[in-house]
């Protein structure tokens, strides 16, 4: 009996002792989130996708960030101890890092700790000219920096240029040919973020597939264009408001190309917010009897918040001017291009497939962005009559299946390439029916939109619709995309206009000013005259959050929040366990 009362005694006491240990650990905070598309690879030098760059940005450290609540949008120290200085001449800026900085572990360091050095920066500025890695980052530096022709014409990593270099161990100089004002947007991305040299001796070519920052996450698992997880960097330098960050334990990532999966994986509690809900779900979260975007009563009641947000993004479909059937400067090439343009209805596109919440684009700049200018307008504006006549006078004549043919009789077709989702789907249909109404013949061409990119930049695409959005807040981030000198990267359209790259290279010199802006101005006319692009709308996002999500505000440049996000894990488990319940109840 004795020794049955001690056993008991003992079980008792074992048990009461794994309640107060249960207490006293806190629940680990797990945010869980997703991300349209799959990553391409996460080597900061290389990756220009939103998937990989959002990733990169939780896993890198540039050496400036924005402030995550200021707006307008300003730039603050990250891995400095102050912001940049810079001389009289606007050309030679100081920089000067914060010690005690480390990389997160890995096999290249040998089990010892790496920290972060000006050696660092400078060898990840190095990276984006290795012919090698063929950085779409170039065109940040290419021709600014002091002496960088040497790393053009004979690159390595060991003869170093004037224009940049570590002077001490936290120290590092740039020295530009002329001024640049969109120098400090450049060191707040991730392509300039510190990158080890000895780890990316290690990985090579896989340097993407290892991705070693030093930013407040690192790789935990990682499923290709699946599932990733990052996990907090204990390491981490970064504070904010008193507090160490970042403010969650993990971050578990979902990759979710289909639309109607998540808006349903959010509503049923596995996502902590959703941005940008797809104008194809938004009866599913918006009241449709309500004239402006407002959530339906259901959800409202059930704590989360609706949050309309204007994006620096802009839609639009670009033409291969290389290609031999839509591109080219001729007049008949241009009419071609110009009639596509004039057959495409914006009003139609934002009040149907957008549900209101966009608006057309008359430039590439959407608002707040610097150097957009209110008053311009489009000179391209939707009139299927005069978009008919353009093709009639320009020898697209109908032939006996009441298809348009090429000039010289030859039949026409047209090739898009889009993605196999929902909204492709839609906007597939919106471009047939567009493309219809000129009697033009199409064939659509569906892949993923990594793959897309990758035959993009190679010029094997004829037409695609996409989008860019803001790298940092300035014009140049757009008409870049442009510029003679980006083709192959960025510039996927293989626009290469003299007219347009002597204006792009004369307002890239230029801070934010009338004198930019009316150059800006001057190369949307050439766009609209030459018609690499048709504009299509600049969106307007409708975010929506769980109620345990707690620090949530969207930034309007970088592309994700998570080192500031905090959660009520508790709050979360009871609502889920809720919904489940009336979910099995229903």
């Amino acid at each position: 009996m004795i020794r049955f009362r001690q056993l008991a005694a003992i079980v008792l006491l074992a048990a009461a002792s794994t309640a107060i240990a249960t207490a006293a650990s806190p629940e680990p905070k797990v945010l869980r989130t997703l991300l349209s598309t799959g990553e391409t690879g996460l080597d900061p030098a290389v990756a220009s996708d939103l998937a990989s760059l959002s990733l990169l940005e939780n896993l890198f450290d540039p050496m400036l960030r924005y402030d995550y609540l200021a707006r307008p949008v300003k730039l603050v120290p990250n891995t400095l101890v102050a912001m940049p200085s810079v001389d009289a001449a606007g050309t030679t800026w100081t920089l000067k890092l914060k010690p005690g900085m480390y990389f997160t572990p890995d096999p290249a360091f040998n089990g010892t700790p790496r920290e972060v050095t000006a050696a660092d920066y400078v060898y990840a500025i190095e990276r984006l000219y290795d012919p090698a890695v063929k950085s779409p980052w170039l065109f940040l530096f290419e021709g600014k920096l002091l002496g960088d022709e040497a790393l053009k014409t004979n690159f390595n990593h060991v003869t170093g240029i004037p224009g940049l270099k570590a002077l001490d161990r936290y120290t590092l100089q740039l020295r530009l040919r002329a001024p640049d004002p969109g120098l400090p947007f450049y060191l707040a991305l991730p392509a300039t973020g510190a990158v080890a040299r000895e780890v990316a001796e290690k990985y090579g070519s896989q340097l993407g597939n290892h991705p070693v920052g030093s930013g407040p996450f690192r790789i935990g698992t990682w499923k290709r264009s699946d599932r990733i997880t990052l996990l907090a960097n204990p390491a981490y330098h970064g504070r904010w408001q008193g507090k160490k960050l970042p403010l969650v334990d993990r971050v578990d990532v979902k990759i979710m190309e289909e639309y109607q999966s998540r808006v349903l994986g959010y509503l049923n509690g596995e996502f902590d917010y959703i941005e940008q809900v797809p104008e194809s779900m938004r009866d599913l979260v918006l009241d449709p009897a309500s004239q402006s975007p407002v959530l339906k009563p259901e959800l409202a009641r059930r704590g989360m918040v609706l949050e309309p947000f204007p994006v620096l993004q802009t839609y639009y479909l670009w033409m291969n001017m290389a290609h031999p059937v839509i591109g080219g400067y001729t007049a008949d090439k241009v009419a071609l291009r110009r009639a596509i343009a004039l057959a495409y209805d914006g009003a139609q596109d934002v009040a149907l497939l957008k549900k209101g919440l966009a608006i057309p684009a008359q430039s590439p700049l959407p608002p707040n962005v610097l150097g957009y200018g209110p008053a311009y307008r489009s000179p391209v504006v939707h009139n299927l009559p005069l978009a008919r006549a353009l093709l009639d006078r320009h020898g697209y004549r109908r032939g006996g299946d009441g298809y348009r043919t090429l000039p010289d009789g030859r039949p026409l077709l047209l090739s898009m390439h889009s993605e196999p989702t929902m909204v492709g789907r839609l906007r597939d249909e919106l471009w047939r029916k567009t493309f219809e109404s000129l009697q033009l013949r199409v064939a659509f061409v569906t892949d993923k939109k990594t793959e897309i990119i990758k035959a993009s930049r190679l010029g094997k695409v004829m037409m695609f619709e996409t989008n860019w959005v803001a790298d940092f807040p300035d014009g140049d981030n757009f008409w870049q995309l442009l510029y003679g000198g980006n083709v192959g990267r960025a510039n996927y359209a293989r626009f290469d206009l003299p007219a347009y790259n002597v204006r792009y290279e004369q307002a890239q010199r230029m801070a934010d000013s009338p004198a930019r802006t009316k150059l800006y101005n001057e190369m949307a006319d050439l766009l609209h005259a030459y018609n690499p692009w048709v504009l299509l709308t600049h969106p307007i996002s409708a975010d929506i959050r769980q109620p345990w999500l707690k620090n949530y505000k969207r930034h309007p440049v970088e592309f994700t929040n998570w080192r500031y996000l905090d959660l009520e894990p508790r709050q979360r488990s009871s609502r889920t366990d809720g919904t489940a319940r009336m979910s099995s109840k229903e």
